[in-house]
């Protein structure tokens, strides 16, 4: 499966402090469970963005809508795929 990594950042407002916004991460993991995603690594960032999400994919679709699912609890998800840095020998030798 792909490997997906999403940078997000938080609705400012959205939550009253880090013990609600931690009580939704069960709602995000089943979120993407549902569209077939594997949560990998979750992570709080220091910085312009809040939040770093590492998931598998079966495909693009399944990442948007697992995406599109996050925007509900006001995480403003923005998506790319992933690629294992020991893959990039083998696109090299492809070009």
């Amino acid at each position: 499966m792909p490997t997906y990594a999403a940078i997000a950042t938080i609705e400012t407002g959205q939550f009253q402090n880090a013990q609600e916004l931690a009580a939704i991460w069960g709602d995000v993991r089943a979120d993407l469970e549902a569209q077939d995603c594997d949560l990998q690594d979750a992570y709080v960032l220091l910085g312009e963005r809040d939040v770093l999400l590492v998931f598998d994919a079966p495909d693009r679709e399944a990442a948007l809508q697992a995406s599109i699912a996050a925007e509900r609890y006001g995480i403003d998800m923005q998506t790319m795929e992933a690629m294992d840095v020991e893959k990039l020998g083998d696109v090299v030798q492809d070009l």
